[in-house]
C-alpha cells in the first residue's frame, strides 16, 4: 500500500515522476543546516524524506515544529529518514536570508532548510496552504501528505511503516551541519514583549523583559542592571520554568501556560494552562485546568471592581481573559474570579470585523495593549497574519479595524509598507503595541518593516516613527509613565533600544549583570551599593585590631537545598569603607561555589596611615541562584555590617571574622 503511494486525509494530488526538474530546483536553492546541496537523486536517494512545507511567520507551523523533533530524535538521516524544511515566503521580507537565518536560530531548526523564496517547490508540489508536510519514499514516490496541524501520531506510524517496508533504505549520512553563526554580544537573545516596571507597583522603576531566546524573563532598573532572573537556558528543558517566553505585563508573562511571578516572595507558579495546546475555543475552565494555544502577548486591566488578564491567543486567532476577580465582561457577561474564557474571536483566522465578538474574526493576534480609544476603553490588538491594528471595545466587546489590512476580511495579504489612514495605511506582521496616556498616541512595532510607526487615535493616520534608526524585526514596546521615553524590543539586534520622543534620539540599554572584576581602590574611588536597599543586612559586633594586622573575612552563603549557582551570571562580593582604610586594597571578587568559603583578606593600614580610630566596615554580596527543583533563577543580595576599632599599639597575627548567612 506504501508502494502504491496511498492517499491519507489532505493528501496532495501529484507525482514526482518530473523528479529531475524537483532535483534540478532544489539545487538552485539556498540551503541551511547542511554542508551543501542536497540532491534527490543522490544524497536522498533510498531515504524517507518528509518535507515540511512552512514560514516562520505562521504560529500553525510553530506547532508542528515539537513534532518533527520527535520524529527526529527517533530516526536520524542514518536510520533512514531525512527531515527537510521547505521555507515558502508569505512575506516579502521571509524572502531574505537573513531572516529565515534568524528564525532557524531563534526556534532551534536543526534539520536541513531550503530556502524557496519564490515558491518554486511550493508550486511545483500544488502545495496550498501552511503548513503542509509530504512524506516521500525512497524512489521519490510521494506516500502522505498532511495540510495543517494535529497530524502527529499519524505522520509517526506512517515513517515508523515506510522504513519497516522498504529494503532499500540508505542509511548513508547527508552532511547535516546546524547553523551555529554566534550571535553578537548581548546578554538578550531574540527579546520578545517589554513592559514598565514602575515605583507604584512596590519595585523599583525599570523594566521587565521576555528575554525570548534564553527562556526566561528579566526585571531591570533604568541604569539596565539585572535585578530578577527567572528561568534560563543552562536548564533542561524537562526542568525549565519557562520555555520561549512571549508577552509581559508588570509581574506576568507567558509561555505555552501563563505564569505568575511573585517578585517579594521568589515564587513562580502557573496561572492558566495544562502545558498541552488546546484546540478549545470557548474556554471557561479554572486557570491551571484550561489548557490554551500559543499565549503570545498579555495585559492586565482593571475597571469597575474588577481586574482581568486579558490574553493574546495567537495559537486560535482570538482574544481570552482571565477574571482575577468575579467581574462582567464585555455584553454583560458575569465571569466568576479564577476563570479563563475567550472574549473575542471566532477562531477562524480572518480578518473579520463585527458587533458580536465572537462573530469577528482575528489572523494570529501577537500584541495586545489597553488604552483609551475613540468611542471608550479598548484592547489595541497588533493582528500580525492581516498586517493590522484592531479595536476591541471593553463596553460592547466589538471589534473594529483600524489601520491596515483590508476591507475584505478573508485577505490576508494586504501588506505592504505605506504611511496613510485607516485602511491605506500598510503595515507587514506587526506584532507589539502600547498606548500613551492619557491622551497620546499609539505607537506599533511593524516587525518586517523594521520600523516603528505612530497612529493618531482620532484621524487614524498611520507614520512612521524615527526613520534615521535601524531596527530587524522590532517585536515589542512599552512607554514611560510620562510618555517621554519609548522603549522597543530590537528583536533580531538582541538588545532594547531607548527612543526620546522629545529629543528625537536613540540609545541602546545596556543590561548588566554587575560586570565587576578585581580591582584595588584609590583614593579617590567612590563604592556603588550591589545589593538592593531592601535586601537584608547583618549586623555583626565590633571587631578590634591593630594597625598593620591582616584582617580575613571568611564568607559563607548557605544556598536553598537542591540549589547551584546561575551559570553565565556571576556572583559577586564587594567591600565598602573609607578610602584611606581601602586604599590600594582589592575590594571586590567573584562569590566561590559553595559550600566552599569566599576569603577577603584585607590589610589594615599602619599608624602613619590610620585617619581615625573607629571605621566601619560593609561586605556585601550578590548572588544568583537557580533551585533545580522548581525550575527558577533567582538573585538575592546580603549585607554584613560592623565597626573596626583600632588600637595604638602594634600587633601580629590575623584577625578572623566569620561572615554567614542562610539565602
Amino acid at each position: 500500500a506504501l508502494d502504491r503511494g496511498v492517499r491519507s486525509e489532505g493528501l496532495l494530488g501529484v507525482t514526482l515522476s518530473s523528479s529531475s526538474k524537483l532535483t534540478h530546483q532544489l539545487l538552485n536553492l539556498t540551503w541551511l543546516n547542511v554542508e551543501r546541496a542536497l540532491s534527490l537523486h543522490n544524497d536522498l536517494h533510498g531515504k524517507i524524506v518528509l518535507l515540511d512545507f512552512f514560514t516562520y511567520c505562521c504560529i500553525n507551523c510553530l506547532h508542528i515544529l515539537p513534532d518533527l523533533q520527535t520524529l527526529e530524535r527517533c530516526w536520524k538521516d542514518t536510520d533512514g529518514l531525512v527531515v527537510i524544511g521547505v521555507h515558502s515566503a508569505k512575506f516579502p521580507h521571509e524572502k531574505v536570508t537573513d531572516g529565515v537565518l534568524a528564525a532557524v536560530q531563534r526556534h532551534n531548526i536543526e534539520h536541513p532548510v531550503v530556502c524557496d523564496g519564490e515558491a518554486q517547490l511550493w508550486q511545483a508540489l500544488g502545495v496550498s496552504c501552511w503548513p503542509t508536510v509530504l512524506l516521500i519514499g525512497p524512489r521519490a514516490n510521494p506516500l502522505f501528505a498532511f495540510a495543517g496541524e494535529g497530524h502527529s501520531a499519524t505522520l509517526s506510524s506512517a515513517v515508523a511503516a515506510a522504513l519497516r517496508y522498504y529494503r532499500c533504505i540508505n542509511h548513508s549520512p547527508v552532511g547535516l551541519a546546524p547553523f551555529k553563526e554566534p550571535l553578537p554580544s548581548s546578554i538578550l537573545r531574540f527579546p520578545g514583549k517589554i513592559c514598565l516596571l514602575d515605583e507604584e507597583e512596590g519595585q523599583p522603576a525599570g523594566l521587565v523583559i521576555a528575554d525570548t531566546g534564553n527562556h526566561r524573563v528579566l526585571v531591570i532598573d533604568t541604569t539596565g542592571q539585572v535585578l530578577y532572573c527567572v528561568g534560563g537556558k543552562n536548564w533542561q528543558m524537562s526542568l525549565s520554568t519557562l520555555q520561549a517566553p512571549a508577552g509581559v505585563t508588570i509581574t506576568w508573562l507567558t509561555a505555552l501556560l501563563t505564569i505568575i511571578i511573585d517578585l517579594q516572595n521568589d515564587a513562580v507558579s502557573t496561572l492558566v494552562g495544562t502545558g498541552v495546546q488546546s484546540a478549545d475555543f470557548e474556554g471557561g475552565n479554572v486557570g491551571p485546568k484550561q489548557p490554551i494555544s500559543s499565549p503570545w502577548d498579555v495585559e492586565i486591566g482593571y475597571g469597575e471592581a474588577n481586574a482581568v488578564l486579558y490574553i493574546a491567543m495567537a495559537g486560535s486567532h482570538q482574544v481570552w481573559a482571565y477574571t482575577l476577580q468575579d467581574c462582567t465582561l464585555p455584553r454583560g457577561r458575569k465571569v466568576n474570579s479564577g476563570t479563563c474564557v475567550c472574549v473575542a474571536g471566532s477562531g477562524r483566522e480572518e480578518n473579520r470585523n463585527n458587533v458580536y465578538p465572537h462573530k469577528a474574526g482575528f489572523a494570529q493576534p501577537s500584541g495586545i495593549g489597553l488604552g483609551q480609544g475613540v468611542h471608550g476603553p479598548c484592547l489595541f490588538v497588533a493582528d500580525s497574519e492581516s498586517s493590522s491594528v484592531r479595536v476591541l471595545s471593553l463596553s460592547d466587546g466589538a471589534v473594529q479595524g483600524l489601520v491596515g489590512g483590508e476591507r475584505d476580511p478573508m485577505n490576508l495579504f494586504a501588506y505592504g509598507d505605506v504611511d496613510g489612514t485607516g485602511v491605506d495605511a500598510k503595515l507587514q506582521h506587526p506584532l507589539g503595541i502600547a498606548w500613551s496616556p492619557p491622551n497620546g498616541p499609539l505607537y506599533v512595532a511593524d516587525s518586517y518593516n523594521h520600523k516603528v510607526k505612530m497612529i493618531e487615535l482620532k484621524t487614524k493616520m498611520c507614520r512612521t516613527l524615527f526613520e534615521h534608526v535601524t531596527f530587524n524585526e522590532p517585536g515589542g514596546l512599552c512607554v514611560s509613565l510620562g510618555g517621554e521615553l519609548l522603549y522597543v524590543a530590537d528583536t533580531n539586534h538582541h538588545r532594547i533600544q531607548v527612543l526620546d520622543m522629545k529629543k528625537r534620539t536613540a540609545s541602546t540599554l545596556k543590561i548588566h549583570f554587575l560586570d565587576l572584576v578585581d580591582v584595588a581602590v584609590d583614593s579617590t574611588t567612590v563604592n556603588r551599593s550591589i545589593v538592593s536597599r531592601t535586601s537584608p543586612r547583618v549586623h555583626l559586633k565590633p571587631v578590634t585590631i591593630a594597625p598593620g594586622q591582616v584582617l580575613r573575612l571568611l564568607l559563607s552563603l548557605d544556598l536553598p537545598a537542591g540549589a547551584c549557582l546561575t551559570e553565565g551570571a556571576p556572583s559577586y562580593w564587594q567591600v565598602q569603607g573609607s578610602n584611606w582604610f581601602l586604599k590600594e586594597q582589592v575590594i571586590s571578587g567573584c562569590l566561590t561555589r559553595p559550600p566552599d568559603e569566599t576569603v577577603i583578606v584585607l590589610q589594615v593600614p599602619g599608624n602613619d596611615d590610620v585617619k581615625e580610630r573607629r571605621t566601619t566596615l560593609s561586605v556585601e554580596s550578590l548572588v544568583y541562584y537557580c533551585l533545580q527543583k522548581e525550575g527558577m533563577c533567582l538573585m538575592k543580595g546580603i549585607t554584613f555590617t560592623f565597626e573596626l576599632h583600632l588600637t595604638e599599639e602594634q600587633k601580629a597575627g590575623n584577625i578572623q571574622v566569620s561572615l554567614v548567612h542562610k539565602l
